[in-house]
């Protein structure tokens, strides 16, 4: 019975909020494009410096291992950008040397798929920390719902309510990166489910488990830092007016100002 409890809480709250969030920044994401990117940067890093990391270090695990497992997070995320920059720098020249003699149409192919390359790349960091998270709430809503079931369906429910809003950042990437709204909310719904694996390792492996919980936080929140700071905010550096950097500004801060509040509201 509680193994079955488990099951439907992390479902709910891994893959419930995902749709949730694909309801509200779709819906958004046809009116204010630009905008969204900028929410998403927010709230990804309001995520991992105001809800994953301070989880983390509130935890006995010592803070020199945690910088540690965040700084060869971030070694890694970069590591994956070289990685998909080399392959699409491979496939380019292989398909340059099949067009020997179009130099303005090599030229042109070439600067498209330099432009799509970063959030491409960003995608696979999103979607990795995602996984790591998804695992991470997955074992809390276990050890919650053993300790009382009543318990269990609070904590599933909070889950759901504070993944919404940083979900809604992962969809604006993921939307770039894949090119369609349904590609990218198959690709974090299913990172989603990874929650209710969580639960079920959780179920068994909990008392083993409990002790690696802070790292799994802080290995999530090196990619949620990394995408936004390497993938977003690089593509919001541009030459506005007034009006437009306070518009970037405004959204940013929304951003950050959404996760804050509704992490607070579920803890």
């Amino acid at each position: 019975m509680t193994l079955i409890a488990i099951l439907l809480g992390t479902v709910a709250a891994g893959v419930g909020s995902v749709w949730l969030a694909a309801a509200l920044s779709f819906a958004m994401l046809a009116r204010f494009t630009q905008h969204m990117l900028s929410l998403a940067a927010g709230a990804l890093m309001a995520t991992a410096f105001m809800h994953l990391l301070p989880e983390a270090f509130e935890s006995e695990a010592g803070a020199q291992e945690l910088f540690a497992v965040l700084l060869a997070g971030l070694v890694f995320f970069f590591l994956l950008d070289k990685a998909e920059l080399w392959h699409h720098g491979h496939e380019h020249h292989h398909d340059a040397g099949h067009e020997e003699g179009h130099e303005g149409h090599d030229h042109a192919h070439h600067g498209h798929g330099h432009d799509h390359h970063t959030p491409r790349s960003g995608g696979w960091a999103v979607l990795a920390g995602d996984s790591v998270h998804a695992f991470g709430d997955g074992i809390l809503i276990a050890s919650a719902f053993m300790a009382d079931m009543r318990l269990g369906v609070v904590t599933a429910v909070a889950v759901l309510a504070h993944e919404v809003p940083h979900h809604m950042g992962d969809l604006v990437v993921l939307r770039h990166t894949s090119g369609t709204q349904r590609a990218a909310l198959v690709k974090v719904s299913l990172a989603g489910t990874v929650t209710a694996l969580g639960g079920v390792v959780g179920y068994f492996l909990l008392a083993q488990l409990e002790d690696y919980l802070p790292y799994f936080l802080v290995a999530a929140s090196s990619s949620f830092v990394y995408v936004a700071l390497a993938d977003l905010i690089p593509q919001l550096q541009k030459r506005l007016g007034l009006r437009e950097t306070a518009a970037q500004v405004a959204w940013l801060l929304a951003g950050i100002a959404l996760v804050t509040l509704v992490s607070s509201l579920a803890h």
